[in-house]
């Protein structure tokens, strides 16, 4: 009897658990949105997710690739700087070897003074030139003795230099190392979310889809002389190309590669990241926006369009969408707005 009772309460207990766990211990799955409003809703916020992750991914590399510089130039620091400790050895060791002989000479003529060239000497003349030798050996003795001491002064300062050179490529290896796992983390975050984005982008209704792939205004739009409208040109072109995270052309595209290509189009070297492009050439206020200038939007700043005019703007905007033209305020809220050119 007990021992039925003892099962009962193991029974009952389980079946608490499970319900338990079945109520809140479990993940959750993740469905699909209820509606075409949600549906979309959850994609444009999954996109905005992406471009802030895919700004990071980018920013890192430049972080990495700035290091993988400052360590092939410490590398080149070392190599130099080991060749002028070699030299400068190498004339320590001449100047010492130079100062043993001068060493010695003197000390030979250290008992043949000025008294012991008086009484030797056959004439005046040869006294002059046995006083003169005696005076020529002094100056070389104290020259080569500069020297000497100015050439181990030089190698102690290559070998310092050697040493902090190498000191830095450690550093910056290291550094270097670090910022790969960190790009590497970032990535694959990104390759995530872009998994994502493009789930959510399925799970839109066919309308919703058409909307998103609509290239909008394809007509032809006059641009300003300059680098300014030659940039502008160039992105214009790339109309109903498609976008791309982390590309740069040539048919697909992100945002900051976009803009980057088309200023480098037009002759002008900007940054790869819409970060970056937040801090080229001088600020101007919203109502001053006028064709070519770059509008950085978020307070990540890790999105950018280029200015059509003074209300539209050309740019890659996300997954599902070709490069396009919109209204500048609709695009998102703007951080900072920046003319590169004129």
């Amino acid at each position: 009897m007990a021992s039925h009772r003892l099962k009962r309460g193991i029974f009952a207990a389980t079946a608490v658990a499970v319900a338990s766990v079945s109520l809140t211990g479990s993940p959750a799955t993740a469905q699909p949105p209820a509606t075409a409003a949600d549906a979309l809703k959850k994609f444009n916020e999954l996109s905005e997710q992406a471009t802030k992750l895919n700004e990071e991914v980018l920013r890192a590399q430049d972080d990495l690739n700035a290091k993988k510089a400052e360590l092939d130039k410490a590398n080149s620091d070392v190599g130099a700087a080991q060749q002028v400790v070699d030299r400068a050895q190498a004339d320590e060791e001449k100047f010492r070897e130079h100062v043993d002989v001068l060493t010695q000479a003197s000390f030979e003529g250290a008992r043949f003074n000025q008294l012991s060239a008086l009484l030797v000497s056959e004439s005046q003349q040869d006294f002059l030139n046995r006083m003169s030798a005696l005076g020529i050996l002094a100056a070389d003795n104290s020259e080569a003795l500069a020297k000497l001491s100015g050439a181990v002064d030089t190698a102690n300062l290559a070998k310092q230099s050697a040493q902090d050179a190498q000191t830095r490529a450690q550093d910056a290896a290291k550094a270097a190392e670090q910022l790969k796992t960190d790009v590497d983390k970032r990535n694959g975050e990104l390759q995530t979310q872009i998994k994502e984005v493009k789930t959510a982008l399925n799970n839109l209704s066919a309308g919703d889809q058409r909307k998103l792939a609509d290239k909008g205004d394809m007509s032809n739009i006059s641009v300003p002389a300059g680098a300014a409208g030659a940039a502008l040109e160039f992105a214009l072109n790339q109309r109903g190309d498609g976008y791309r995270y982390g590309s740069t052309g040539p048919d697909l595209w992100d945002c900051s590669g976009l803009t980057m290509k088309a200023y480098a189009a037009a002759g002008v070297s900007i940054p790869r990241t819409s970060g970056g492009q937040a801090g080229v050439g001088r600020s101007v206020s919203r109502a001053d926006v006028r064709a070519g200038d770059l509008i950085i939007y978020y307070s990540s700043q890790s999105h950018v369009a280029m200015a059509v005019d003074n209300v539209r703007a050309v740019h890659a905007s996300t997954e599902g969408r070709p490069v396009l033209i919109a209204n500048i305020d609709a695009i998102g809220p703007v951080s900072v707005i920046r003319r590169v050119a004129g």
